[in-house]
């Protein structure tokens, strides 16, 4: 026969959807510390609904986003950079010009 638990299983419905809300901008301990538990519990509690439910969690190492969020905000990141440099290229090949059209009017 197990212990009985402390927290009850909508409180622990309740922590885990809060969680995830969270989206990866806050990590285990940052959203337990707000529900005055320890951010190992919670990491449990996360896991073994994620193993019930069938539910995969692709957190990426580094920075808690989601892997499918990581991606996205770097596929964008390098559009953005893209366009730049095409705007940076466009503005050298026009200063080139002006250079060369101010450099025969000097000689």
């Amino acid at each position: 026969m197990g212990r009985q638990s402390l927290y009850t299983e909508e409180f622990r419905k309740d922590a885990i959807a809060l969680y995830r809300a969270a989206d990866g901008q806050r990590t285990y301990a940052a959203v337990a510390a707000d529900l005055g538990i320890s951010g190992e519990t919670l990491r449990t509690w996360v896991r073994k609904d994620t193993a019930r439910n069938g539910r995969q969690e692709a957190r990426s190492t580094a920075g808690g986003e989601t892997q499918a969020d990581e991606l996205a905000r770097l596929r964008a990141e390098n559009a953005r950079l893209r366009g730049a440099e095409k705007e940076w290229q466009l503005e050298r090949d026009i200063l080139r010009r002006a250079a060369a059209y101010f450099a025969k009017e000097v000689k």
